[in-house]
């Protein structure tokens, strides 16, 4: 399902949508909509085979926690289209990235904007760090490193039954600090799992701060082709990049896009608050009209109307 924007205003109007609400809230994740709105916005509305939406534009409230006497339970993965053979399946592995995923979800038109008012209320399925019950989220994956032992395993399913559409994961770098990631590589690798596919988000931070500060983790690229995986590296703000290497072949294999990322892209004024960047909340009024009035001027906007907020 192709969106009739372009790949590069949807990813404009996710860092837009995400500033406004963070300024309107005092605080958001405003460091993973600088690096990931490209990616996001390139799986959105190009690279994926996704069926339309099968669920509300505005999302329903919490339902219930999923059992045999719940019958109305539902993921939040129909706002990424239907299950069938033929179109892709999209796991979001960071869940602290659901706000820049719900502001994607509205550019590319599969969710009113009306259901980021929603964002961490109670009651509500639109979660601060995404569930399985939020939009465009299909499990749980609040524990870093499970999203792609996941998404392999569907897509070892998938394949076995002869189902054409792929499963792409999408990542971040603080996930090759887990175990499971490794596991999950090798065992594609070794069960010849070519029809899933991650892109990575590799920004170099974490919630304390820079990566290298908390654990190191050496040449990705050569780790991941180690345990099986064809690797592609790109800028991940490069559209015409993030294309290529999607094309990259890999029968037999996974393939892994690390998307090399800034933290600060087109916000360049969050570079006070380098290394801290994980959850920016204002420390003061001050700072908070600088930022607006700062960050609005970048992205080509007007400063957010800050009465009553």
């Amino acid at each position: 399902m192709q969106n009739s924007r372009t790949t590069e205003d949807v990813a404009h109007g996710i860092r837009c949508r995400v500033f406004e609400h963070s300024m309107r809230n005092n605080g958001g994740y405003l460091s993973q909509a600088c690096s990931a709105a490209e990616q996001l916005a390139f799986l959105y509305n190009e690279a994926l085979n996704l069926g339309p939406s099968t669920m509300p534009l505005v999302p329903p409230p919490f339902g219930g926690v999923p059992s045999a006497a719940n019958h109305d339970y539902r993921t939040g993965a129909g706002y990424n289209g239907p299950f069938d053979a033929v179109h892709d399946r999209l796991f979001i592995a960071p869940a602290h990235y659901a706000l820049v995923a719900y502001a994607c979800l509205i550019e590319v038109g599969r969710m009113a904007p009306e259901g980021l008012e929603m964002f961490n209320q109670d009651g509500s399925s639109v979660e601060m760090i995404g569930a399985e019950h939020s939009p465009g989220m299909e499990v749980h994956n609040g524990t870093l490193g499970i999203g792609l032992s996941t998404g392999a395993g569907l897509a070892w399913g998938r394949k076995r039954r002869g189902e054409t559409g792929e499963v792409c994961v999408y990542m971040s770098d603080g996930e090759v600090q887990e175990g499971q990631t490794w596991e999950a590589v090798q065992a594609a690798a070794h069960h010849g799992i070519d029809n899933l596919w991650a892109l990575m988000d590799v920004n170099r931070q974490q919630c304390d701060g820079a990566m290298d500060s908390v654990m190191t983790v050496g040449d990705i690229a050569t780790k991941f082709r180690n345990f099986g995986a064809v690797v592609a590296e790109v800028d991940a703000h490069d559209l015409t990049a993030l294309r290529q290497a999607k094309a990259t072949p890999h029968e037999g294999q996974p393939l892994i896009v690390l998307a090399h990322s800034s933290p600060t892209k087109g916000m360049e004024f969050l570079m006070k608050r380098f290394p801290r960047l994980h959850y920016v909340r204002f420390k003061s009024d001050e700072e908070r009209r600088e930022m607006n009035i700062a960050i609005a001027a970048e992205l080509g906007i007007a400063p957010v109307d800050l009465g009553g907020h």
